[in-house]
């Protein structure tokens, strides 16, 4: 016949109370961490928001686009890149008007005009680098 173990006991309350503490504890920590790093990468975009407005494909020769910024600080511009991929972008040069400058009000919008030939029902891939290291990408399909 089998033999009952009654001394058999489980940990006691005190360890049991003190293994439920370290555990949320070191939840505790895990998640401040992941908090603090998306906080921390996300609060660099938060100053600038650069929005496209519309782009003008009524010119074979050249495409305009009209950005925005609707953040709380003026975005200026430094380089465009453009291709037909996302991993194919090539910086081109572009005009300004009325300067690099997108300000914070989300009011005001500044035309960036990209002299390439495009095609028509074909998508294309914008990239926007600001002085401040953020890049803000977009694309559309051509008209």
């Amino acid at each position: 016949m089998k033999k009952m173990v009654k001394s058999k006991e489980g940990i006691s309350p005190i360890l049991a109370t003190l293994l439920l503490i370290v555990i949320a504890v070191a939840a505790v920590i895990v998640t401040y961490a992941w908090v603090m790093t998306f906080t921390t990468s996300q609060t660099g975009k938060a100053g600038e928001f650069l929005e496209v407005a519309n782009i003008d494909w009524s010119n074979s020769s050249q495409i305009a686009i009209d950005i925005l910024n609707s953040g709380t600080s003026d975005a200026k511009i430094l380089k465009v890149y453009f291709g037909t991929s996302s991993t194919g972008l090539t910086e081109v040069s572009a005009s300004y008007s009325p300067s690099q400058t997108v300000p914070k009000d989300g009011a005001s919008t500044v035309k960036v005009t990209i002299v390439t030939s495009w095609t028509s029902n074909t998508r294309y891939y914008f990239k926007f680098l600001t002085q401040a290291g953020n890049t803000w990408e977009h694309n559309e399909l051509s008209d």
